[in-house]
């Protein structure tokens, strides 16, 4: 097998394996919200058969998608996912038009989409570190918005921590979430495993209404689907990383067959405990179907639940931090962003200007607050841009036929992968035509506005200059060709 040669120029090193390529999906795919929210698949399949098979089903599909963006990894040995797709696809095919996708990709990810979703995320984790400890230290009797800061405060702790990790060195971020998978996965198995205790004397009641109330409505199965496979969402991590991987045309496709099949039953056992316990009407109605499950199962170790949560939450923040950061590299290295996110530490080999920038956006959309309506606005557009990245593939395989794939699937997965991404992007906007979507698009718009004078025509202002030098002396960074070793 032909391997893939390493990235020019001494910029990123190959530090992390097989096994850390697999933590780096779970640490993504594994968030809160199978510990908090899982019930908007339940809520409209209508019945617990058809919600666990909803479940089953989405994380077939999220392993199709996955293995597409493999293949595309495969060829296009860059970080980014996505974006180095379009870039690759397209960025000859029209002076003016054919980078654009790709940028507005990075736009969108880079400015707004992932450092607000770091905030919801490090947000959710101050919140569940601190619930354990609530009646322990008297926090109960704090007014709202004292709490409220309190949160706040360690949430600001938590992003500190993880901008230093991902700051540091590679190595330290792969062996802090290792660690961090492997309790994840484990707070996971203590779900699974009380609702097999469960079953085991006799809790079958709930499950056993099998299909009974399933709702046939083509809408409402549609949004159960929906629901089930943003919890998904993540399965294309391991690709933003892809030139930190060692081997990667073997350790990809591996890592992704692995990771997201055990996801996949991790996601419908844990649901399937759930419903031991709770009817379905309690689970809809659940602020946090997992604290309720605890407290129902668990007795006096029912704080394991919102340490899972904390656990899982934290590496989920580091792993997004981390892999945006890459796409903020390799964007600059193409000219689309500006040029200090692409220089390298001295010594670290990490690309600290664009992990500094990223901690500072997160760091202001936590102080902003309320920013789950901003989430909403852009999460949207993933499956908009999971879908370029499937028309990239396909345009790959007709413009360069004759490229090495080390690993390839049957051009159904990609057309498939396709249509479920077009129905996901529509999906929202058809359940919910809010005038939300024109600020999207308008967010979209800007990113046009942007590209055009600064990327397209490239004017460079200069006291970028000065800027440059500073971040330079400030981070000990330099272009990757001048990398010292």
């Amino acid at each position: 097998m032909t391997h893939i040669a390493e990235p020019k120029g001494g910029g990123l090193k190959r530090e992390m394996g097989l096994m850390s390529a697999i933590n780096v999906i779970i640490s993504v795919m594994i968030g809160s919200g199978i510990f908090v929210s899982p019930t908007g698949a339940l809520k409209y399949s209508g019945s617990v058969g058809f919600c666990l098979v909803v479940w089953a089903v989405c994380g077939v599909i999220s392993l199709l998608g996955a293995l597409c963006f493999a293949e595309l990894g495969t060829i296009v040995p860059r970080s980014g996912a996505e974006y180095a797709y379009l870039i690759e696809a397209f960025k000859k095919s029209h002076r003016y038009w054919g980078p654009l996708p790709s940028f507005i990709c990075a736009w969108v990810y880079v400015v707004v989409l992932r450092p607000a979703e770091i905030a919801v995320i490090i947000l959710t984790f101050a919140e569940y570190s601190i619930l354990p400890f609530i009646n322990v230290l008297g926090l109960e009797s704090l007014p709202k918005e004292d709490l409220h800061n309190l949160i706040k405060l360690v949430a600001l702790l938590g992003l500190g921590i993880i901008t230093y990790i991902n700051v540091s060195s590679v190595k330290l971020y792969v062996r802090i979430n290792n660690i961090f998978g492997f309790c994840k996965v484990f707070a996971c198995l203590i779900v699974i495993f009380g609702g097999i205790y469960q079953l085991a004397i006799g809790n079958v009641e709930n499950l056993s209404r099998g299909f009974a109330g399933t709702n046939f409505s083509p809408g409402n199965i549609a949004l159960a689907f929906y629901n089930g496979l943003w919890a998904y969402d993540g399965w294309s991590s391991v690709t933003t990383i892809t030139e930190e991987i060692k081997k990667p045309e073997v350790n990809i496709p591996r890592s992704i067959v692995i990771a997201v099949p055990i996801i996949t039953g991790l996601y419908v056992f844990m649901n399937m405990a759930y419903m031991t316990v709770l009817s379905p009407e309690e689970m809809i109605n659940s602020e946090a179907v997992g604290l309720d499950f605890g407290a129902r199962t668990l007795g006096s170790f029912s704080f394991l639940i919102p340490l899972g949560v904390a656990l899982s939450t934290f590496g989920c923040a580091l792993s997004i931090q981390f892999g945006v950061t890459r796409l903020c590299y390799v964007a600059s290295q193409e000219g689309q962003m500006l040029e200090p996110l692409s220089y390298i530490h001295v010594r670290r080999a990490t690309p600290v200007p664009a992990v500094i920038m990223q901690g500072i956006l997160a760091f202001a959309f936590i102080m902003v607050g309320n920013i789950e309506t901003l989430i909403e606005l852009a999460s949207f557009l993933i499956w908009f841009f999971y879908g370029s990245a499937f028309i990239a593939l396909l345009t790959l395989r007709r413009t360069q036929p004759n490229v090495h794939r080390p690993y390839k699937v049957p051009l159904f997965v990609p057309i498939f992968a396709l249509a479920v991404s077009v129905f996901l992007s529509v999906v929202p906007i058809v359940s919910d035509p809010s005038p939300k979507y024109f600020f999207a698009v308008g967010f979209i718009l800007s990113g046009v506005a942007v590209y055009t004078p600064f990327v397209y025509y490239g004017i460079r202002p200069k006291w970028m200059d000065k800027v440059t030098y500073l971040l330079q002396v400030l981070y000990e960074v330099v272009p990757n060709s001048e990398k010292v070793e």
